[in-house]
């Protein structure tokens, strides 16, 4: 159990290194008009991200069958029935 989980942690490092290192290659770059138009794209691919994030955040907290009238209707019904009186 601890092989695995040493071994996920170390393949999310690996993983998450090249995302870290493409956001410092910017400042690097000598033309003010270069480095800018990086940090412009660089600002882009955050913003659709967060974007997708927020889609799945959202995705996620919808329930998998929302609860219809006729299904609250039901429940009430049953809620009073007496089961192994």
């Amino acid at each position: 159990m601890k092989l695995a989980a040493c071994f996920s942690l170390t393949v999310m490092v690996i993983t998450s290194a090249p995302a870290f290192a493409a956001d410092e290659q910017c400042r690097f770059i000598e033309a003010k008009q270069d480095r800018d138009a990086c940090y412009q794209r660089q600002e882009v691919a955050r913003v659709a991200r967060q974007k997708a994030r927020e889609a799945r955040e959202v995705e996620q907290s919808k329930p998998i069958e929302p609860m219809s009238s006729d299904d609250e209707t039901m429940a009430r019904a049953i809620r009073g029935i007496c089961r192994g009186c």
